[in-house]
């Protein structure tokens, strides 16, 4: 019984790479400017119910001239981008169609390391001097989507 269980699992994994090379070639080699499109905050919005994220987003400061994927995606590495892009999508894809979109969307743990990481990358002159180990976002309230149409103090 233990071998039919460990060639069922084999066959699982060539079956989920298979269809991840299909996946893979069709945003690579299909429609023109697909994956370059699946990057922008329209796209983000329009595949599911993240309208009050993207108008917090829209009408805050400068944050409004980055794309979605500068904050929530790994940037420090191109394979890593696109392996947690492919997972991420795959993921609000199943929870879109299937009804099961949760009524406040909340960061993962793994979600919070990547925004934190990404806020170093970007502000890394500003935040060499402070304790980094601290979520930008408790003391910059207003950079959280939920919180940035309203004026927070520490």
């Amino acid at each position: 019984m233990g071998s039919t269980g460990t060639g069922n699992r084999g066959i699982y994994l060539v079956a989920g790479a298979m269809i991840m090379l299909v996946v893979a070639f069709f945003v690579l080699f299909g429609p023109p400017k697909l994956l370059a499109k699946s990057s922008t905050p329209d796209f983000c919005v329009g595949c599911h119910t993240m309208e009050n994220e993207y108008e917090a987003w829209i009408h805050t400061g400068a944050h409004r001239r980055i794309k979605c994927v500068d904050c929530h995606l790994p940037n420090h590495n191109a394979a890593m981008h696109y392996i947690w892009k492919s997972i991420d999508g795959m993921k609000d894809a199943i929870f879109f169609y299937s009804g099961h979109v949760p009524e406040i969307i909340r960061l993962s743990s793994h979600g919070e390391k990547v925004l934190q990481a990404n806020c170093i990358r970007c502000h890394e002159t500003t935040v060499s001097h402070i304790d980094t180990e601290r979520h930008c976002w408790n003391c910059h309230r207003r950079v959280s989507h939920t919180r940035s149409g309203a004026m927070e103090t520490l």
